[in-house]
């Protein structure tokens, strides 16, 4: 058996543990959130290191993208340095192969033509990926890192301008601590606060990290996809209730939920054997079309949700 752990900086409300078979391989996943304690989730990291095959870090990330460049969070090189032994991933790596398929795949498969298409892409540093294969879609996007991140109502909607303000804001910003940027912990327990509702309102689409989409939106998402990473059912009923059309995930559902990237990319770790700077994208396209992962793909009935708006 190869045991997968996650330690996250989310909410323990949200952890989950199920055993899969994957490849000839019975797998042991679990994740274990720390609510946004950086110092317990490092002391578990160094008590886990020797113990588990592969390590996923989750609800932070070690580095963010832009372009070519990458920029690395103070906070998640502390986590990812406290592990010594056993391979540990923060899920880039997979967030740069298998998302930038999901959005191939739901085009060339004619499920959402982004051709034209407004959407809104709440944070592309982590999701660089998705990023750049919803512009090469052709779909209208925009930028919400600053929005989503900061709180500053700045819009950015072209990948050379956003690349050009990661360089210039990014190497000061990864010095800050991650919950400054995150809702990490209890944070993520909170009901939405509606804000920047018009950009939610303007968009086909709405991609992203969903703690970043969750935080804002609004009451009323009547026709709207949500394309993002690892939901509960808890949230997936809150979309629902808001009028959502279409949930995709690009990690597949697995016992009633889909896991993050993080767990996701360290199982795949453990099944190539590799540690993780040895990976190169080639083996996880080849892992991931042995498993036949595809994007979970829910729709929902649409009815009046204008009294709850």
């Amino acid at each position: 058996m190869k045991k997968i752990v996650s330690v996250s900086l989310g909410s323990s409300t949200r952890d989950h543990r199920i055993e899969v078979d994957w490849l000839g391989e019975h797998f042991d996943i679990n994740r274990i959130g720390f609510d946004g304690s950086l110092d317990r989730a490092i002391a578990k990291l160094r008590e886990l290191d020797g113990t588990v095959d592969a390590i996923g870090l989750g609800g932070i990330d070690v580095y963010l993208y832009a372009g070519k460049k990458r920029y690395a969070l103070r906070d998640g090189l502390r986590m990812l340095e406290a592990v010594k032994t056993t391979p540990v991933v923060d899920g880039s790596g997979l967030k740069n192969t298998l998302e930038r398929e999901t959005v191939q795949r739901l085009q060339q498969e004619g499920i959402i033509d982004f051709r034209g298409r407004p959407v809104l892409m709440v944070s592309a540093l982590d999701r660089f990926g998705m990023a750049q294969a919803l512009v090469d879609a052709g779909a209208r996007v925009t930028f919400g890192d600053f929005i989503f991140a900061l709180g500053i109502d700045k819009p950015v909607t072209s990948l050379a301008e956003f690349e050009a303000l990661a360089e210039r804001y990014l190497p000061d910003a990864c010095k800050l601590p991650f919950q400054f940027f995150y809702p990490t912990g209890k944070k993520q327990e909170k009901p939405p606060e509606p804000k920047f509702s018009q950009y939610y309102a303007a968009a086909d689409v709405i991609a992203g990290d969903f703690h970043f989409i969750r935080q804002h939106m609004p009451d009323d998402l009547r026709g709207k996809t949500i394309l993002t990473n690892t939901v509960t059912q808890a949230n997936v009923d809150e979309l629902r209730e808001r009028g959502v059309a279409r949930l995709v995930t690009s990690t597949p559902n697995l016992g009633g939920r889909s896991f993050g990237t993080n767990v996701m990319e360290a199982a795949l770790l453990a099944l190539l054997g590799k540690r993780w700077e040895d990976v190169r994208e080639e083996d996880y396209m080849r892992v991931l079309h042995e498993l036949h992962f595809a994007p979970r793909i829910e729709t929902f009935p649409q009815h009046d949700v204008a009294a709850r708006s």
